[in-house]
């Protein structure tokens, strides 16, 4: 379970990150995809940080982490310089893909289907 500080600390990065994606986002990705952070859950010594993203625009959704993960030290710099007057240290970042969104479209799909199914046996 995060400690109080732990979820601070996550829901300041969470902000930042976002901030800086609207601002510079698409020189990292490009400006077709648009991309979200989720969620950033912490380490209980606030030394890493887990970003979860979600990746719209596009189907191969991992060429988007690898492409944050490849500009890592920009994004460490440009977060650091946004939120290094509130935090000691920027913890080191850890990307990963969240795809809540993905698999809640894919249920549903799934449920309409069962639904259109069961009207035709109805009949």
């Amino acid at each position: 379970m995060e400690s109080i500080r732990q979820k601070q600390i996550g829901e300041l990065l969470r902000r930042y990150f976002g901030m800086m994606l609207a601002e510079e986002g698409s020189n990292f990705y490009g400006r077709d995809k648009l991309v979200t952070v989720t969620a950033v859950k912490m380490t209980p010594d606030l030394l890493i940080a887990k970003v979860y993203v979600s990746v719209y625009g596009t189907e191969n959704k991992q060429e988007v982490i690898l492409q944050l993960e490849d500009n890592y030290p920009r994004i460490r710099q440009a977060l650091a310089s946004k939120a290094g007057k509130q935090m000691r240290r920027v913890p080191e970042l850890e990307f990963f893909l969240d795809d809540t969104v993905d698999e809640m479209y894919r249920v549903e799909s799934l449920l309409n289907r069962v639904g259109e199914e069961d009207k035709d046996l109805g009949k």
